[in-house]
This record gives structure tokens, sequence and C-alpha cells, in this order.
């Protein structure tokens, strides 16, 4: 019975389409200038012709200057336009097509979704009929094109991202179609927005109107393609090729949807008519909706997928012999510290030089070491992009970096690398609707050919919403639960959440709990019980310490025996192979004084002696006491070494046997051969626990 349900479904279909290409050869397309169909929505003609696409122009201080729009905060000002909008190539287009006059509002597409009512108003925006639609994705919007296409006959469908170019520049060569400079109606709260964040921004006077149609149309008579909201468009992003391009259609697939025309919530750099942005396409946000062309799509074949990154070439799929095979376990092993961030200094995309910060690392199968980490100008830009480089197996230098991950023009603060012991790297990332880490996504992506390639980005929950900064301190569950923690809340303090997956990644929950402390630091205790340390939201003066017996829905909290950690700084915490607890934490010594809560080791004189800087402890009894404390050098007289952003001039420190890193955010893992690799935002070391065991020299 279900097999004849199915078929008489299928030969319904089939009979649709047949009578909609029929409609579609009776009633013939228009050729007007201007066209108005069923649902009063008007199209303008967009007759062939030929333009520039991209970019390379010096753009003008009124585009780059966010002062002139009302924000005192820094920007970067950047001389021209994105990396991504080059080269700058010839595009031709051969058959007009329609464009729709404005966006598609809420009345036009609640005529094909009327569910959609509900959510009007989220967040606060587009709550009348005439406003832009927004909280669609990609998927929604094209199913939109496909209902108003068997309605009424015509090709109707999302715009390419040419033909979206061609027609919002209607003949201009400027940075928009008005000129060099944008005029005030058309900027809606430019700025690097947090909303919805509760704990930064200007909450709902950040909420603006998305009417359309109330600035001055283009050349061409649209409306709206500077600002107001984003518009999905057809194409896959991926990098533009050089020369002269004829009817277009993008790349052949891709982890981003294009969009295009900025936004209310930005600056005016990004609603200029070459920028380029996108996303996933199931992504909703109150930032995207979109505008429909009527016309047949191009029969020009996509463009193949982007070249590999270095980090994804010549990667050897065996194992080599001895891989497993690490240092004599029963000696003190040290290497470090050594670089691993290698980008040219005045990289602007797609590394920045400016910024780099905030890793992860992991071991592959084949025994390589790969780490990620984010890149960019500022932390709150559009412009931050995932970074990463490869360390091979056998090999002591690091390779230059390699962009890793990054949805054009939006903000993808804080990653994840997780390895399981057997075929499967994990890559998880906060993804930002647009600047900002205030609300994020999460995705999460699996690799099983040591990250030469990945599956496709998916986000593991569906709304742009706090508790969902990526900290990279997951792990396994003796249950065989993976543990994602997060922080929620884009501030100094306010804690961190867990979420957990039973089934390898597949669904995830939030526990509902918080931890005390953002960046925080957990694992597994014996009995069952989570352990985690934080920064920020101390108790008494010390860096707090959080117990959950309930897999995250409780915590209880209580004073750490170490101090706290502040700005620019991130502990990690590891189940070692050996059975111990491993925490890597911070020594503050402020300028001047003796920290509050001092931090001691004993060396190999019988010495105490306070050190600064980073250091790890190991507890052999479930975090109660932490029996030896080393702090992380090479042991060596007073020398500098760079750290943070450490190619710059003044970025290093003065490493000695009592001082390690001052700041940085540190990230750690173990290798099978039971080497710990800690790396901070700049530096990578490498040690067993014999070292960690052994006291350290004495110091004349």
């Amino acid at each position: 019975m279900r097999k004849l349900i199915h078929t008489l479904k299928t030969v319904a279909v089939v009979a649709a389409l047949l009578v909609c290409a029929s409609a579609v050869q009776a009633a013939g397309m228009p050729t007007e200038k201007t066209f108005e169909n069923s649902l009063k929505m008007k199209f303008v003609r967009i007759e062939p012709g030929e333009f520039t696409m991209g970019n390379d122009q010096n753009l003008s201080a009124a585009v780059l200057d966010a002062k002139e729009f009302g924000s005192d905060r820094k920007i970067w000002l950047r001389e021209r336009g994105d990396y991504d909008e080059a080269p700058v190539h010839k595009v031709r287009i051969t058959k007009p097509f329609y464009m729709a006059a404005h966006e598609v509002t809420n009345e036009e597409f609640e005529r094909f979704s009327r569910l959609h009512a509900h959510l009007r108003g989220k967040l606060g925006f587009s709550i009348d009929r005439d406003e832009a639609v927004v909280f669609v994705n990609w998927h929604e919007a094209k199913e939109f094109c496909d209902w108003l296409s068997q309605k009424e006959g015509l090709p109707y469908r999302l715009p390419t991202e040419v033909e979206w170019e061609y027609a919002c520049r209607a003949g201009t060569t400027t940075a928009f179609s008005t000129g060099d400079n944008l005029p005030p109606e058309f900027i809606k709260n430019p700025d690097n927005s947090w909303y919805p964040s509760p704990y930064r921004g200007r909450g709902r006077a950040e909420v603006v109107p998305l009417h359309v149609q109330k600035t001055p149309p283009n050349p061409w008579g649209l409306f709206d393609l500077h600002g107001n909201v984003e518009e999905w468009c057809l194409d896959w992003y991926g990098a533009y090729d050089a020369g002269t391009q004829v009817d277009p259609v993008g790349r052949v697939d891709g982890d981003y949807k294009v969009s295009r025309g900025g936004s209310h919530g930005t600056f005016p750099f990004y609603m200029r008519s070459a920028n380029r942005l996108g996303t996933l396409p199931e992504s909703r946000s109150w930032y995207i909706g979109f505008r429909v062309v009527l016309g047949e799509l191009p029969k020009t074949k996509p463009l193949p997928l982007v070249p590999t990154e270095r980090y994804q070439q010549n990667v050897k799929q065996t194992s080599p012999r001895g891989v497993l095979k690490g240092p004599d376990p029963k000696k003190p092993y040290f290497v470090g510290p050594r670089p691993y961030v290698k980008i040219s200094p005045n990289s602007e995309g797609p590394l920045y030089s400016s910024h780099n910060h905030d890793p992860d690392i992991a071991e592959c199968p084949n025994g390589d070491l790969l780490v990620i980490w984010y890149t960019s100008v500022s932390e709150r830009g559009r412009e931050l992009a995932m970074a990463a480089s490869r360390l091979r197996h056998g090999e002591s230098e690091w390779e230059p970096a390699s962009p890793f991950w990054d949805a054009p023009d939006r903000n993808d603060h804080a990653p994840a690398l997780w390895y399981d012991g057997k075929k499967t790297l994990y890559h998880f990332n906060s993804l930002s609707a647009a600047a900002t880490w205030g609300a994020p996504a999460i995705i999460l992506r699996t690799s099983t050919d040591n990250g030469v390639s990945w599956t496709k980005a998916r986000m593991i929950n569906s709304e742009y919403q706090g508790r969902n900064q990526v900290v990279p301190s997951e792990f396994k569950t003796k249950e065989g639960y993976l543990v994602l923690p997060c922080d929620a809340s884009p501030s100094s303090s306010g804690g961190s959440a867990l979420h957990i997956s039973k089934d390898n990644g597949l669904t995830w929950t939030d526990p509902g709990g918080t931890i005390a402390g953002i960046h925080t630091a957990v694992n597994q205790l014996k009995d069952g019980r989570l352990i985690a340390f934080g920064r920020g939201d101390n108790i008494d003066g010390q860096m707090p310490k959080s117990i959950s017996a309930d897999m995250g829905k409780t915590w209880t909290y209580s004073a750490s025996a170490f101090p706290p950690v502040g700005g620019g700084q991130r502990p990690v915490m590891l189940r070692l192979k050996e059975g111990p607890l491993l925490l890597g934490s911070l020594a503050n010594k402020p300028e001047g004084k003796e920290a509050d809560v001092p931090v001691f080791v004993t060396d190999a004189a019988g010495v105490k002696r306070p050190i600064e800087g980073f250091f790890c402890a190991v507890s052999y009894d479930e975090g109660i006491t932490w029996r030896h404390i080393r702090a992380i050098t090479d042991d060596q007289p007073s020398h500098r070494v760079p750290t943070t952003d450490g190619w710059k001039e003044g970025r290093d420190f003065e490493m000695s046997p009592s001082a390690g890193e001052p700041k940085g955010y540190f990230a750690i893992t173990q290798a099978r051969n039971g080497v710990i690799h800690l790396i901070s935002s700049w530096n990578h070391y490498a040690f067993n626990l014999k070292w960690l065991e052994t006291s350290p020299p004495a110091v004349d």
C-alpha cells in the first residue's frame, strides 16, 4: 500500500511539473520593461550586458571610517576591498532577466508559508507586512521560488551572484550605486552588533525597521540593494577565477551559500556592490532575507571545487612505523617552545597577521599533529576566520599556516578539534550571524582521512544564541558521551555551559547547568562526576572549581587552590593515559607586587620558590591535591621568547626556570605515544609525564 501511495505521489509531482512546463510555454516570458505577477510583486527587466566584477580599487574614507556613522569603536580601516573580491574580471550576461524591485516581504512570503507569521517580530525584527522577510534559510527561499514557478508557470528562482552584482551596480563602477559614499538613510545601526546578547551592546535600541522601498532606487529602479537585509543568492561560495566569464553560476559545491548586499547592524564596508558574504544554507537569522528573479537559469557548468590548502596536501594515509612509540616514559622529555603561527607580516586575508589566537590541537590517525586557531584583525570583526598548520610525523617544524574554515564575512569565533583515537577528527566551531561572538551557533565537521577532506559543516543547534561559544576542552566520558564545553556569556564572567552527545555527534543537548567561569577546563572524575575550572566568577580571590554529579544539570562551587586567570588567559585540563589529571593554568604576578595566590615549585635542591606564567599541575587523587607542579619552560637562563602575536614588536616575554608564558589561550592533547602536546596562542611545547614529575633544576 505504501509503495502504491509513493508511486501515485511521484506521478502527481511529474504531472504538476509537466503542467508547469506547458504553462511556461503557453504564457511565455514577459517582454515589457516592468512586470507585475499575481502576488503583485513588481519586477524590473535587466538587459544583457558586460561589467567588471569584484574590486581592487582604493576605497574612500567614508566607506571605511566607522566614526562617521556614530561608532567610536575601532574597526579595521582597510584601503581596498576584501581579498575574496579579487581577481577583478569581466563578465558577460547574454540573456535578459527580471529582478524583483524589492526584497520579498512578510506578506508575500506568507502566501507560501502561513506558519512563518509566527516568526514575525522574533527578537523584535520584521513585524509589519511590508517589511523584508527574515528568519528564512536558503532552502526556504528556494522553495518559495519553486512554489511561485509552479503557481504561475514561469521560471522564478534566486539570482546568481553575478546577476545580483550586475543589477546592483546598474552600470556604475563606484563602491555603491550611489557613488563612493552611501547616503545616511541607507545605514541602520552601523556597528559590529552584539544583539541579542544581554551582556553587551545596546539591547532593543539595535532593533530597526526593515520596511522595503524606503530609500531611493538605484539607476535601474531596484530598491534596498545596499543594506536593509542581506539577500540569498543561488550560488555556492568560492574563490573567483580570472579571465572573462560568460553567464557564470558559481562553484559546483561548498559549505556556504552566497548572500549579498549587507544589512542592518553592520558597517557600510559590507554593503558595497562588490562585497561578498555567505553562510550555511540552513542558517536562519535576523540579518538575511532574499529577492526573486524571473528567468531561465544559464546552462553554464559551475566551476569546480576550490583547490586544497597546504595542510591538506601530500598527507600520508598510512601510519608510519613507530607512530605509537614515543620517548622512554622513564626519562624526562621536553621540547619547546617552537612557534606554529607562521603568517607573512602585513597579510590581509584570507590569513591575517594582525591577531592570531584561541587554538586547539589534535593528533591525526597517521601521527601528524594538526593545530587550528582564529586569525583576524579585530576579534569582533566579520573578517575573523580559521587557520591551520600541520606538523607532520617525524618533522620538527610546523608548516606555514593555511586557511582552514571561513564562512565569508561571519565571525567564526572559537574552534575545537578532537580525535576519537580511532579514525575520526571532529571540528567544532562557533558561527556568528554577523560580527562578534555575542550569540553564535555551533557547527560540526568530521574527517576520516587525517584532515584532508571534511564533511559539510552542519549546525548542531538551530539557533544563534548564548551558551554557544566553543571552548576547546572537549572529551569523551567513560559512558561514551561526547562533551563540548561552551562559554555561556560573551563577557569576562557569566560561566560556561556543556553540550552533550550520546550518539557520537549526531544529536546534542544542553543539560542546563552553568559552570563557574568562562573558558572552562572540564573533565570527568573516576567516580563519574564532572570537574571544571574557569576564568572569572572567582571565589574568595581564587579560581573557581565546579563539580557536577548529574552530567552538567547542576553544579556546586568552591575556591580552588590556584590563582584566578584573567584577560588573554585560559586554563586546560586533561585525563592522562597514565591515569592522573593534569591541569594547566597561569600564575599571575601583578607588576610591582606578589600574586595574591602564589604558586610554588620545589626544585632539585629542595628549595621551594614561586613561579610566574604558565604551569602544569598533576593530581593523583582526582583533583583534591596537586602533587607535582612545573612551570612550562625550557629551564634555560633568562631569554626572550615570542608570545601571543609574537611577530609584533613588544610581544615577547622573558622565559626563565621560574617564568613561563604570561599570556595566551592554551590547548592540550596527549598523543597515543604518551607525549603531551601543549600550545599557547603562539608556541608549541611537548613533554611527558615523567618530565612533570621531575623536580625542576635548582636556580643559582
